[in-house]
C-alpha cells in the first residue's frame, strides 16, 4: 500500500526496485499490512545521503529552515520509527504522531481502505500509538541527525482530561520537536472535534502555549501548530482562526480528513466504511478551507497546507492558496515516494517559467479568487 520511490545511488536502486514492486504486489494484501512492511523497509534500505538541496525550494516558517516546502504528514510514521530514512528520501520535513500520552491499540481491524478507483483512503486508527514514552526515547536517540521532525500529538480517547493530555505531551516532547502540532481534527475519536469550539480550543491552545513557554528554557523555543478539519463551517473556522491569532501560535496545518462522502465517488462500497477520507477527492475541499484560513489569517503566521496532493501541479495549486509548506500521504499509496522528486521539479520548474522569483511570492496567490468561486461539489 505505502510504494516507496527514492534518491541516490545504491538506496536509490534498491528503492526504486521496492518501489516498482511494490506497486503491484502491496496493493494486493491487507492495506493497514502493507503500510507495516513498508515501515520495515526503510529501516532496511541502504542509508543514502539526500541530492543536494535547490536553494531556491527553501522556506523560511515558524522559525525553521526547510530545504524545501514538501513534507509527509502525521499518519505515516505514527511512532517515530523511521523519521531519519524519510529525511533522507527528499522530504523538506516530517510530522511524526498522532502520539497520545499512553499507548493505546486504536480501533479494531480493519481500519485502513483504499479507494483505488478514487485514489482515495479511508482511515478510521483511532489513535493507535506506543505511547509519549517510546516517542521520547526514539526522538532523543536521533536528536544530532538534523533535519526537521514534527510531532504531532493528541488525547487517549478513554483520558478524562483531554487538554491535560495535551499539556503533558507538551511539556515532554518539547525539547525533541521541531515543532508539535495540535491535532483536534482527527475524526476517529469520539468527541476530540468538539475541541475545535470556541471556549475549548481557547483554553486548550491558552494552556499549551503557557506550557511551551514555561519549558523553553530547557526545549528551546518550540513552534505550536494548529491542525484542524476540512468540515469546518465558515463560521466555525472564524472562531477557531481568531482564537489562535489571539494565543499567538506559529501556525496551523489545513487540513485533516474530512468526514464527507462526495457523491460523485466511484467505489461507493468502501466508501461506505467509517472514517475519515483523505487522497484526490479531498483536493477541492481542503483547497478551499486552505485559501478560506489564509484571508482570514492575514500574514499573521504561515500555513501548512494538506489534503489530495498528489502532482507537483497539485502542490503548486495549494501554495498559490495560501500554504508556505505542503504535506503529502494518501498519494504515496498511488505514486510511491518518486512523487516526492516530481513535485519539487514542478516547483522548480514554475520558477524557471518566470511566476515568481521565489516561492514565497507565490503563497495566497490565488487565495482571494479562490473564496469567490462556488464552494465545491459535494
Amino acid at each position: 500500500m505505502w510504494p516507496i520511490g527514492s534518491t541516490h545511488h545504491l538506496g536509490c536502486a534498491v528503492i526504486g526496485f521496492f518501489d516498482r514492486l511494490a506497486r503491484h504486489l502491496l496493493r494486493a494484501i491487507d492495506a493497514e499490512n502493507a503500510h507495516s512492511l513498508a515501515l520495515k523497509a526503510l529501516k532496511i534500505v541502504p542509508q543514502t545521503r539526500p541530492a543536494p538541496p535547490d536553494s531556491r525550494l527553501g522556506v523560511r516558517a515558524f522559525g525553521l529552515n526547510f530545504s524545501n516546502p514538501v513534507g509527509i504528514a502525521a499518519g505515516f510514521d505514527k511512532h517515530a520509527e523511521v523519521p531519519d530514512p524519510l529525511l533522507r528520501l527528499g522530504f523538506g520535513f516530517v510530522e511524526i504522531g498522532t502520539v497520545t500520552p499512553l499507548p493505546q491499540p486504536g480501533n479494531p481491524r480493519p481500519r485502513l481502505f483504499r479507494l483505488q478507483s478514487d485514489q482515495a483512503v479511508i482511515n478510521r486508527f483511532g489513535f493507535n500509538s506506543h505511547g509519549g514514552d517510546a516517542v521520547l526515547a526514539r526522538l532523543a536517540a536521533r536528536a544530532g541527525e538534523g533535519g526537521i521532525v514534527g510531532v504531532n500529538i493528541g488525547a487517549n480517547k478513554e483520558s478524562a482530561d483531554r487538554t491535560a493530555d495535551y499539556v503533558r505531551l507538551m511539556e515532554a516532547l518539547a525539547p525533541v520537536a521541531s515543532y508539535v502540532a495540535v491535532n483536534i481534527s482527527s475524526p476517529n475519536t469520539p468527541g476530540l472535534r468538539d475541541l475545535q469550539h470556541a471556549a475549548a480550543l481557547d483554553d486548550l491552545l491558552a494552556r499549551v502555549v503557557e506550557t511551551r513557554d514555561r519549558v523553553a528554557p530547557r526545549a528551546g523555543p518550540t513552534p505550536v501548530l494548529l491542525k484542524i478539519a476540512p468540515d469546518l463551517s465558515l463560521d466555525g473556522l472564524d472562531d477557531v482562526v481568531g482564537i489562535a491569532r489571539a494565543r499567538d501560535i506559529d501556525g496551523m496545518i489545513i487540513g485533516n480528513t474530512t468526514i464527507g462522502r462526495p457523491s460523485w465517488l466511484r467505489d461507493r462500497a468502501t466508501a461506505k466504511e467509517a472514517g475519515g477520507l483523505s487522497g484526490r477527492p479531498l483536493f477541492a475541499l481542503s483547497t478551499r478551507m486552505l485559501a478560506e484560513t489564509y484571508v482570514r489569517v492575514e500574514g499573521a503566521f504561515p500555513l501548512i497546507g494538506a489534503g489530495g496532493i498528489d502532482s507537483g501541479k497539485a502542490a503548486l495549486a495549494k501554495i498559490r492558496a495560501g500554504a508556505d509548506l505542503v504535506q503529502l500521504y494518501s498519494a504515496l499509496v498511488f505514486h510511491g515516494l518518486g512523487l516526492v522528486a516530481e513535485i519539487k521539479a514542478e516547483l522548480r520548474n514554475a520558477l524557471d517559467r518566470g511566476e515568481a522569483e521565489k516561492l514565497s511570492d507565490l503563497v495566497g496567490a490565488d487565495a482571494a479568487a479562490i473564496t469567490a468561486e462556488d464552494w465545491p461539489a459535494s
